[in-house]
C-alpha cells in the first residue's frame, strides 16, 4: 500500500477504536445521572447502589475514551499536515472550545463526583454528575461542528489556498450539525440503554439481585424504546438533508446508477461497480423517493448524472465513492436500527405485563444485543466519512491533497502496526474489566465507586 492509503487506513482504525467508547460515554452517563437523581429524591439506597455500580462501568469506559481520543487528534499533525494547514483556521476554534470548556468541565467535575461521595452535599454531588453528562455531550457537539464543516462548508472564505473562517455563528449553526448532533446523541443513548439492559438481563436470568437489576432494566428499556425510535426519525431527517447537500452519498448508499422518478429502495443488490450497474436487485417500489423527499414519485439523482455534474463543476476526476461499502454500511445501520426498536418494544411490553422473568429466552438473548448498537454506530460513521470520497472537505479539498508529504509508507506501516496492537490490548483490557465488574454485580461497588486496585487494573 502507498503512503496515502496507509494514512487513511490508520486514521480509520484509530477512529473506529475511539468510537468504540464514545457512544457509551454519551448515553450511560445520562442513565447514571437519572439513577442518582432518583436516589436524592427518594432516599432509596437501591438507587445509590445502582448509581455506583453503573457509574463504575462508565468510569472505565470514559478513561479509555480519553486515551484513544488524544491519539486520534495527533493524527492531524502527524499524517495529515496539509489538511491541517488547509483547515486549521476552521478546526481551531471548535476543537479549542471542546478541550478548554467541555472536556475540562467534564473531567474536573468527574473527579468531584468520584471522590465526593458522602463528603459534599448530595445535591451538589448530583449536580456534578449532571454537569459531567452535559460536558460529555457538549464535547460531542463541538467535535461534530468541526466535522460538519467537512460535510457542508459554511461561514468561510478561501484565502491563499486555505479555508479561513469569516462567520463563527454560521459555522456553529451549520445545518448539517443540526441533524448530525441529535442523531449522534440519540445513538449514544441507545448504546447506553442496551448496555444496561443486556447486563441486567444476564443477572435476572440467574436470579441475582432481582430487584436491583429489574429497576435498572426497566429504566434502561424505557430509554431504549424512546431513543431507538428517535434515532430512526433523526436518521430519516439527516438522510433527506444529505440528499440536498451530498446527493452522491445517497446515490452511492442506494447503488442508484441512473436518475429515477419514483425510485425504488434496494433491500439487497449485486453490484457491478466496474460496469456501473446492478446485476440483481430486490427492491421496494418508490420507497427511496419517499425517503429522499417525502414523495413517492419524486426524482432522485443517480450516480452517472452526478458524476457528469461534478466533472463540469470541479474538473475531470472520479467523484464516485466506494459503492459497495456505502450500500452495505447503510443497510447494516438501518437494519440494526429497526431490530433494536423491535427488541426494545418487545422487552418493554413483557416487562409491563410482568412476564419478563418467565420469558427466559429473551433474557438469554439480550446480553448479546449489547453489541448491536456498536455495529450500527461503526457502520454509520463509515458511511458518513467514506461516502464523501474523494472529498475530505466536500467540494473544497480532496483526500489526496491532505496527507503529510514527508511521511513514508514504511513509517506509516510501522506506526499502524503499533496502534493496532496497543488499541487491541486496550479494548481487551476494557472488555475484561467490563466483564469482571458486570458479572460481580453491585457487590463490586458497595465499598465505593472506584478503588485504587481498579485504577491499577485500568492502567
Amino acid at each position: 500500500m502507498d503512503a496515502l492509503s496507509l494514512a487513511r487506513f490508520q486514521f480509520a482504525i484509530t477512529t473506529i477504536y475511539h468510537f468504540f467508547f464514545v457512544p457509551l460515554t454519551l448515553g450511560l452517563v445520562i442513565l447514571v445521572a437519572i439513577m442518582e437523581t432518583l436516589y436524592v429524591l427518594k432516599k432509596d439506597e437501591t438507587y445509590k447502589r445502582m448509581t455506583k455500580f453503573w457509574g463504575k462501568l462508565f468510569l472505565i469506559n470514559f478513561a479509555m475514551g480519553v486515551v484513544t481520543g488524544i491519539v486520534q487528534e495527533f493524527q492531524f499533525g502527524m499524517n495529515w499536515s496539509e489538511y491541517s494547514r488547509f483547515m486549521g483556521d476552521i478546526f481551531g476554534a471548535p476543537l479549542a472550545i471542546e478541550a478548554l470548556l467541555a472536556f475540562f468541565l467534564e473531567s474536573t467535575l468527574l473527579g468531584v463526583w468520584i471522590f465526593g461521595w458522602d463528603k459534599i452535599n448530595p445535591k451538589l454531588h448530583l449536580l456534578a454528575i449532571w454537569l459531567v453528562a452535559f460536558g460529555s455531550n457538549i464535547s460531542a457537539l463541538w467535535i461534530l461542528i468541526a466535522n460538519s464543516f467537512m460535510q457542508q462548508p459554511v461561514g468561510y472564505a478561501l484565502n491563499h489556498g486555505r479555508a479561513e473562517m469569516t462567520n463563527f455563528f454560521e459555522v456553529i449553526t451549520n445545518p448539517h450539525v443540526l441533524t448530525q448532533f441529535p442523531h449522534t446523541v440519540l445513538s449514544g443513548l441507545t448504546t447506553g440503554a442496551f448496555f444496561v439492559v443486556g447486563i441486567s438481563a444476564y443477572h435476572m436470568l440467574r436470579n441475582n439481585e432481582v430487584d436491583f437489576f429489574k429497576r435498572s432494566f426497566r429504566m434502561a428499556v424505557i430509554l431504549a424504546v424512546i431513543s431507538s425510535i428517535l434515532v430512526a426519525i433523526m436518521g430519516h431527517i439527516q438522510g433527506q438533508h444529505m440528499v440536498q447537500v451530498q446527493p452522491m452519498k445517497m446515490a452511492a448508499a442506494e447503488a442508484l446508477w441512473e436518475t429515477e422518478k419514483g425510485a425504488d429502495f434496494s433491500i439487497i443488490a449485486l453490484i457491478d461497480s466496474s460496469n456501473r450497474k446492478n446485476l440483481f436487485e430486490l427492491s421496494l417500489p418508490n420507497v427511496l423517493s419517499f425517503m429522499a423527499n417525502n414523495d413517492f414519485n419524486s426524482e432522485v439523482k443517480g450516480i452517472n448524472e452526478l458524476q457528469k455534474t461534478y466533472e463540469s463543476k470541479y474538473g475531470a476526476g472520479n467523484y464516485i465513492p466506494p459503492i459497495e461499502l456505502a450500500f452495505w454500511t447503510f443497510r447494516i445501520m438501518v437494519g440494526i436500527g429497526g431490530l433494536l426498536i423491535l427488541i426494545s418494544i418487545l422487552a418493554l411490553y413483557l416487562d409491563y405485563k410482568n412476564q419478563l422473568v418467565i420469558s427466559r429466552w429473551l433474557l438469554a438473548i439480550l446480553p448479546f444485543a449489547i453489541v448491536l448498537p456498536y455495529i450500527a454506530n461503526t457502520a454509520g460513521w463509515l458511511l458518513t466519512e467514506m461516502g464523501r470520497l474523494p472529498w475530505i472537505v466536500f467540494g473544497l479539498f480532496r483526500v489526496d491533497q491532505g496527507a503529510s508529504p514527508n511521511v513514508s509508507a514504511n513509517m506509516l506501516f510501522l506506526s499502524l502496526l503499533v496502534y493496532i496492537i496497543l488499541y487491541t490490548i486496550l479494548i481487551g483490557a476494557t472488555i475484561y474489566l467490563f466483564k469482571k465488574i458486570a458479572i460481580a454485580g453491585p457487590a463490586a461497588t458497595d465499598k465505593g465507586v472506584i478503588t485504587l486496585d481498579d485504577v491499577k487494573q485500568t492502567a
